[in-house]
Order: C-alpha cells, then structure tokens, then sequence
C-alpha cells in the first residue's frame, strides 16, 4: 500500500514534460530600419539575461513565464529603448510559441551594428526558432569558441583571414599559433557577397578534429604563443605576390622570445620564417595593417598602427631588409620635442635615424606646451569637443573613393565609457594626415572593442558604404562580466560616410 502511494505522489509531483517546439520568439529590431540587431541583452526583473543573435532574436522558453507579460531590460551598446515615467528603459511582452513579438531599440551610434562574425551560435536562436539563415553554418565554423584580432589580405584570387588566439569549446587551452580562413573576394554589386549578415569563412582545419589548425606552427620552437600581424602581399624576386607579415613567438603581453618576417608557404598554407629580426628592433618591421601607397615614382608598403608613419619600399627584398625602412617623424632629435619651422609648424620628414613620431608622442607635446593643439597631425581634436584631443590607438587607414580621401578608423586609449571601448572616424588628403577632427562612429560601455580593421574590400556604394570589425571582449575593460557568445570575438559594424553626424571629420 505504501509503495503504490509513493509511486502515485512521485507521478503528482513530477516536472511536466517540455515540449521541444515551444519557443517563443522576441525580435530586436531598428526602429528606422526594422533589421534585427545583434548583441542586444535581455533581462528579466528576477536576472534571466538574453542576447540576441545575429538576426536580433531571442528564442525564449521559460515555463513559468509563457503566456503571461514578461518586462525586459533593454541594453545594448550604442542602441536604445524607448523609457516609461520611471526611466526604465524596456519593454513588457507575452511570450508565445507561433506568435513572435518584436522590441525596438533606437541607434545612437553612428555605426550601425551588423553581426558576429566568429565564435558558436551564430544564429543560434534563429535555428532553434526554424527560421532560414545567410550561412551555411550558423552555429559553429571552424568549431571555434572565440577569435582575437583579425589580419586579412587579398592574394591568389581569395581573401586569406588570420586570427590570433583562439579560444575551443572542448577545452580551456584553445588554439595559440594563428588561425586562417579564406573567403570569395567580395563583388561590391552583388547581393551575395553583402557581409551584413556574417562571412562565409572556410576555415583550415585539423582532419581529425575539424577544430581550426595552427597557421605559423613552428614545430621546431614550442615553447610560447605565435602572433602573426601586419599582414601584406609584394613581389619577390622574381615577381611572384607573396603572403607576408610580422610575427612575434612570446611568452605572453609583455615577454617576447623571437620576432621577424613570416612569409606564406602557399603549398602547404602554413607561415615560416623569412628573416628573424633582433628582439631590440622596435619600429623597422612590419606594424598595424599595411597599404601601398605610390609617392615620388616609388611603390612604398606603409606601417603603423592607426596611422602609417613607417615605409619601405613594396618588394620582399626590401622588407626583410632593415636598412631600407624610413620612420615619419617631426623630431629633433631621440627623446627630443618637435622641431618646428619658422612658421612655428612642425617639420615633417621621412628619415632613417629616429623612430616614428605617433599619436600619443604628439598628445605628451601637446600637453607639454612643446606643441600647438592645432598642428597635431596624429592626433585628432574631438569634434563634439574640439578642445579634448583624441589619442588613437589601434586602426586603419584606407584610400576611399567615394570621399576621394583617405580615411581612419581607429580606437582611442583611454576612452570613455570604456577603456579602449570607442572607434572614432578621421579622414585626410593624405594616408599621413594630417587628421584634424574625429567623430565617435561607435561606442561599448564597459566592454573593449579593440584592434579595430575597416576592410577596403568590403567597400560597396562606391566606398559609401564601408566596413569595419574588431575584438568585443571584456579584457583591459575592468568589468568583470562577460558577453554569452559575443565575448572574445570579432563584431562587424558599417558606415555610410554621407552621413551628417560625421561632417565634422570631413577635411574638404
């Protein structure tokens, strides 16, 4: 008698049986656009967060809330919800399967956020709601968790993607010697190659693992991490585009064992060393993401990270010579201000002595008096505040047809709301500058966005419209909460440069 009441009591008390299609879909959309927005958190009053996916979904089903008003929390970088008379900032909805409902955020920034572009769960809540998606694997290419800092260059009729530490989902040690892609070079005017929704990356991978393989392995020098960086194509000898770029073997940030020239093998895709330079050589090598740039009859590869302040000329021969790289600087002399003309400007000039001047060596001037504000070449006023000078931190500088100038995007050190947070715009006549006022295009309160890269051959309307990424991640933030998903990877914004919000960069 008492095991048969205890049978009926378990069988009363048992947890109802969850029925794998009842997800309730809630969409974040652009109210000006009506497209979803990723990177969008969700929170409920008892601290259930949600981030929506690429497509601006959630794919929501909590028992004991479907079917009755669910009030969300709204947060998102550089987007807002609309605040009821209390200023709380969100929407209250009813969660139902079959029966979406949509939230809409108002874009602050001027960047407009498109998707993730590496890591698992792409379009996780898309799949799980049924719906289609642009990529052949919305879930998990290359079977990565999570990708620092990309280099990308277009050689042999393919863009080649480089990444440095990669994070695994079936172990806390990921991937620690680059990790490589190659994609389709974009048609500007097709419809197919539009990156809003993610890029199709074919990652190269272990055959017995499927998780994406080392791309510079050095199976002869174990011991530490391979970073490859400044990635490039120039003739050698004999004329054939070779694949090249810096790399540096180290211990971690700040310890390096062995640093120089990698060239890619095409063969057997894999990087190996071209010329090991001395540990001490600071700035005659390879920097930042490099262009070409024609001055006096010359081809010039240009370095520097935003800005180009380092060149040599565009050959393999000449790169793995040191003697051949020239520095841009208004020095007088090592360790000395500038040296100013009689007009009091700076004198500006390629030379092979000292180091390149960069932005935050003009930011100490500045500061010093050593420097007029006004004649600052690296770095930018704040056009909101002219007053406050921008100091730049990682980025690009890439020729631009539509604005028939050279424009910047780049980070700032030190920013706020978050340190190293802020992608700023700046455009100039030359790929040198000078770059005298910068719009913020984006913003990620307390969270990094760093190593930021504007992909030219993304470009479309002309150079109108233009793309750029970098790493989200809470590292160097101080906020000690990380993003499900989004953390650790590379985010992909655009930027239509007719924009008004960035007249004030402009420098016609």
């Amino acid at each position: 008698m008492y095991r048969v009441c205890l049978a009926a009591l378990l069988v009363c008390h048992a947890a109802p049986a969850a029925d794998p299609v009842a997800w309730a879909e809630v969409r974040v959309v652009d109210a000006a656009t009506g497209r979803g927005v990723p990177l969008v958190e969700l929170e409920t009053v008892n601290g259930l967060r949600f981030v929506t996916d690429n497509a601006g979904r959630v794919a929501f089903h909590e028992p004991g809330l479907m079917g009755r008003p669910v009030y969300f929390a709204v947060r998102s970088h550089g987007y807002e919800a609309a605040k009821d008379g209390f200023g709380f900032a969100g929407a209250k909805v009813t969660p139902r399967a079959g029966a979406p409902v949509e939230i809409k955020v108002t874009r602050r920034n001027v960047a407009e956020r498109l998707c993730r572009l590496t890591g698992e769960g792409l379009y996780r809540d898309s799949v799980l709601l049924g719906h289609k998606t642009p990529l052949p694997d919305p879930l998990n290419p290359g079977r990565v968790g999570g990708q620092d800092s990309v280099q990308a260059a277009v050689h042999r009729g393919k863009v080649y993607w480089f990444w440095g530490d990669t994070h695994r989902m079936d172990y806390p040690l990921g991937l620690f010697r680059m990790a490589g892609a190659t994609t389709p070079v974009p048609d500007p005017k097709d419809p197919k190659s539009d990156p809003a929704g993610g890029v199709a990356f074919d990652y190269f991978t272990d055959p017995k693992t499927g998780f994406t393989r080392a791309m510079m392995p050095l199976p002869e020098r174990p011991q530490g991490v391979v970073w490859v960086s400044a990635v490039f194509v120039v003739p050698d000898g004999k004329g054939v585009d070779r694949l090249a770029g810096h790399y540096s073997r180290r211990k971690g940030l700040a310890e390096e064992y062995e640093q120089g020239v990698a060239v890619f093998d095409d063969d057997k895709a894999v990087f190996g060393v071209a010329k090991q330079l001395p540990l001490a050589e600071t700035w005659r090598r390879p920097a930042g993401h490099p262009i070409v740039h024609e001055d006096g009859g010359t081809k010039w590869l240009l370095f520097g990270s935003p800005t180009p302040n380092v060149r040599v000329p565009a050959t393999l021969a000449d790169v793995l010579d040191p003697a051949k790289y020239e520095a841009f600087t208004c020095a007088d002399g090592p360790g000395a201000g500038p040296r100013l003309g009689a007009d009091g400007t700076p004198a500006w000039r390629w030379q092979k002595e000292l180091p390149p001047t960069d932005s935050k060596t003009e930011a100490a001037w500045v500061k010093d008096g050593k420097l007029k504000a006004e004649h600052a070449r690296f770095c930018p006023a704040d056009a909101a505040t002219p007053a406050d000078r921008v100091v730049l931190h990682s980025g690009t500088v890439r020729w631009n047809a539509h604005r028939k100038r050279w424009v910047l995007l780049a980070g700032q050190v030190g920013g706020k709301p978050s340190f190293l947070g802020e992608v700023w715009y700046a455009e100039a006549a030359a790929p040198t500058g000078p770059f005298r006022a910068a719009v913020k295009a984006a913003t990620h309160d307390r969270q990094t966005f760093y190593n930021v890269c504007h992909h030219a051959f993304l470009d479309r309307d002309g150079g109108r419209t233009v793309h750029f990424e970098g790493t989200y991640t809470n590292e160097f933030s101080g906020n000690p909460d990380k993003t499900p998903r989004y953390n650790y990877n590379q985010v992909l914004y655009r930027l239509d440069l007719d924009a008004p919000a960035l007249k004030p960069a402009r420098s016609d």
